[in-house]
């Protein structure tokens, strides 16, 4: 009975999955395909700035169906156990700060701040992980955010001295503390005004954390009305064979 039970969840995780992909890659295609066809035939009678206007919008598009296809990659990959980590001694500061000026060009209508503390010791991760997990997290404030807000991104001693802290902070409209555990789960989009406008598949923090959680970190978040906070720490270089421990907490 367990065994049919199993079966089921797997079939009901697997339709859910294809429909949610489904559903993802078609908007962008139909959106794509319907600026290309109206370029095609009707070249003469547009306007450069309409013509500029539609080739952005298909760029926009294609760069939501790149990072779809990277996430979906990324997943494969920790669900397999095919996804190779190679541990390095990184300044988490030196890291950072050109995803946040990457973002910043992006997102130019909010206001980016960044508050090092150059005296934290280097952390122990994978380069190419870790910096994707913070484009998640700082790429997000941005989305979730109205325009004007600032978005900041703290580094820090922890509690923990065998761990760094790392904050990015932002302005939105807060998460409600029942869907803490939800954000953090495959496709998972919270049902608001700000995330409504948004698009995105709904695996950037699921990734996030389980990148995390096999370097040995750990993330977490505080949330209320006028913002939110997402908390992570990581592993310094100086602790013997760390990187990939579970994280021990602060007790």
């Amino acid at each position: 009975m367990r065994y049919n039970k199993n079966m089921v969840n797997e079939e009901k995780q697997q339709e859910d999955f294809i429909s949610t992909v489904s559903h993802e890659l078609r908007t962008p295609l139909t959106s794509i395909r319907g600026f290309a066809q109206t370029m095609l035939s009707s070249w003469d009678a547009l306007d450069d700035e309409n013509k500029k206007k539609f080739i952005q919008i298909i760029e926009q598009q294609s760069n939501r169906l790149i990072n779809l296809v990277e996430n979906m990659l990324s997943v494969n990959k920790l669900q397999s156990f095919k996804d190779k980590f190679v541990y390095k001694n990184a300044s988490a500061n030196t890291l950072i700060e050109p995803i946040v000026q990457i973002i910043k060009h992006q997102y130019p209508n909010h206001n980016f701040e960044t508050v090092f503390n150059n005296k934290i010791p280097n952390i122990l991760v994978d380069v190419d992980k870790f910096q994707q997990i913070m484009t998640n997290l700082i790429e997000n404030a941005a989305k979730y955010s109205n325009e004007g807000t600032n978005i900041t991104v703290l580094t820090d001693f922890s509690c923990c001295p065998d761990y760094i802290l790392i904050k990015v902070i932002d302005e939105g409209i807060g998460i409600k503390e029942e869907d803490f555990d939800k954000i953090f789960t495959k496709f998972s989009r919270l049902d608001n005004p700000l995330t409504r406008r948004v698009q995105g598949s709904g695996l950037g923090l699921y990734i996030t954390k389980t990148l995390l959680k096999k370097m040995g970190g750990e993330i977490s978040l505080k949330s209320s009305e006028n913002g939110t906070t997402f908390e992570i720490f990581l592993p310094v270089e100086n602790v013997e064979n760390q990187a990939g421990k579970p994280f021990k907490g602060c007790g």
